[in-house]
């Protein structure tokens, strides 16, 4: 579960490191794989396509608090990771995903993020 300013990693080619989520787009308190949030960069590569302090859309990819899915199964992930994507067309800005990310971003319409994730759990 991502809250208000938790530290999270990123998980594509965009040339950031580290981002901190600043707002929930959905009217919740905590944010779950799939879900829309809003980063500031913290730590970018010098070369990258983001810089550090812009402000981007991103979706939750893995949480290291589990949650439950409708079968009764716990996933659950080594780290916080989000994707930078486009807010308009919900497609990612970078063109590789590291790592693995959850099913539920399928659910959400996130099939361009599924087709370049390495694995799917």
């Amino acid at each position: 579960m991502i809250r208000f300013r938790t530290m999270l990693n990123l998980a594509d080619n965009t040339g950031a490191k580290k981002a901190q989520c600043i707002h929930i787009t959905e009217k919740k308190s905590v944010a779950k794989p799939g879900d829309i949030i809003t980063v500031v960069i913290k730590e970018a590569a010098p070369s990258g396509m983001v810089k550090k302090s812009e402000i981007k859309k991103a979706v939750v990819a893995r949480t290291r608090k589990e949650f439950r899915r409708p079968s009764g199964i716990y996933i659950r992930f080594d780290d916080n990771a989000a994707i930078i994507i486009d807010p308009k067309t919900k497609l990612p800005i970078g063109t590789r995903i590291f790592g693995p990310v959850a099913r539920e971003l399928k659910e959400k319409g996130f099939t361009k993020i599924i087709s370049l994730a390495p694995e799917v759990l």
